[in-house]
């Protein structure tokens, strides 16, 4: 095989995942990258060797990210020699993703600050440094994109989405009623659908 597509997985998913797309790029090898970062600045450690570790072995690269992977693939490959890539649900803005846990947790930017860390009631573990990191390192994006967002996303509003596919030319596909996570047998038939439609 001369190309390779590597899968990122999101929060809480694994390496394994990239199983579900190998049927979707027969003439490719599909490899879920194995990582451990928790954070924008582990990954932009880690990534790069992973990815040159596969990259050496083939002659181009796609990656399919997922949520929270897409987030740490801008951050960490931007200037990868990738063909192309793939975002499913993909965080594109952590800044105003923490503004708006802020919001729904009712803590101000003041406490936050002070208490470095604050834990949420809906799990999520809010973080100054990650604020912070969010603001100083702003998204640079030159890669071919296609985007897949669920119009119920609850994480990332449509203006957000829609304001990173004009700044990076990247092209937009909306599953009516689709949710942050694909999962139902609905959702995976879409995403299955325009993988093969994307990838052509």
């Amino acid at each position: 095989m001369d190309k390779a597509v590597i899968y990122i997985h999101g929060k809480g998913g694994n390496a394994e995942e990239a199983i579900h797309y190998k049927p979707l790029f027969s003439n490719c090898d599909v490899i879920g990258l194995d990582y451990t970062a928790q954070f924008p600045w582990e990954a932009k450690e880690e990534f790069p060797l992973l990815f040159n570790s596969i990259y050496r072995n083939y002659k181009t690269v796609e990656v399919i990210a997922n949520s929270i992977g897409a987030y740490f693939a801008i951050n960490a490959l931007s200037n990868q020699q990738i063909e192309k890539a793939y975002f499913i649900s993909p965080v594109v803005d952590m800044e105003r993703l923490i503004a708006d846990m802020m919001i729904w947790a009712n803590v101000t930017e003041d406490e936050l600050k002070e208490k470095k860390e604050i834990q949420t009631t809906f799990g999520e573990t809010l973080s100054w440094d990650y604020l912070c990191y969010a603001r100083e390192n702003p998204i640079i994006w030159e890669i071919p994109t296609h985007i897949l967002y669920g119009e119920k996303d609850n994480l990332t509003a449509y203006g957000t989405i829609f304001e990173f596919v004009q700044r990076t030319n990247s092209i937009l596909s909306i599953m009516k009623n689709g949710e942050h996570w694909f999962h139902t047998d609905e959702q995976m038939k879409f995403l299955d659908e325009w993988i093969i439609k994307s990838s052509k």
